[in-house]
């Protein structure tokens, strides 16, 4: 499994109605996509629970050749043209689980990026981590989280799907999923990745 992100950070005053309507209108075409576990369009709007306005969809990828069909092909070339070329951030996978309520349609997602202090060894710092994930997935109202890590920064992603609000005190940033794309949901594998 890998993780991927990209972060599209638009004007304080953008229309974010734009977003939506391109999501309604284009996100279907995902649906089917082979290697594509999962991907959740996201966006968050300035206000109440975020600072900016940003469109930041995440994928989670059964296999290399899917990311690269995507990011070489038609898909991301439109983001391209239409936003200019982003940052695509990617992390390899550690964990995949279905939540207490797997079958829901997510409403919001949780990310949660943690840097590795070097003062902890690595595997000490996945074995929590890996740890909390379990702990989060027999939430209520939890469809899926998953767990990855930068090892170039040495950085944790916990990503998290909920069918709701999530439940207070889980710390992250919050975005609303305006859809989700799973055609290979089945194939991420459940658990631990190694």
């Amino acid at each position: 499994m890998y993780a991927m992100q990209y972060e599209l950070t638009l004007p304080a005053d953008y229309d974010m109605e734009i977003i939506r309507r391109r999501v309604a209108t284009r996100g279907h075409l995902l649906d089917d996509f082979p290697g594509l576990g999962l991907k959740a369009y996201l966006i968050r709007e300035r206000g109440e629970t975020s600072p900016v306005n940003q469109y930041a969809p995440l994928y989670l990828w059964t296999s290399a050749e899917g990311m690269n069909a995507f990011l070489w092909g038609p898909g991301f070339q439109g983001i391209v043209d239409d936003f200019g070329r982003p940052e695509v951030q990617h992390w390899t996978g550690l964990l995949h689980l279905e939540g207490a309520a797997p079958e829901a349609l997510p409403r919001t997602a949780l990310r949660h990026r943690e840097r590795i202090p070097d003062s902890v060894r690595p595997a000490t710092a996945v074995e929590s981590a890996l740890a909390e994930s379990r702990r989060l997935a027999t939430l209520s109202g939890v469809v899926a989280t998953a767990l990855a890590v930068d090892p170039l920064h040495w950085e944790l992603l916990r990503f998290t799907l909920w069918e709701g609000e999530p439940r207070s005190g889980i710390p992250g940033d919050r975005f609303e999923v305006l859809h989700l794309s799973a055609p290979e949901r089945d194939l991420l594998g459940r658990g631990k990745q190694w």
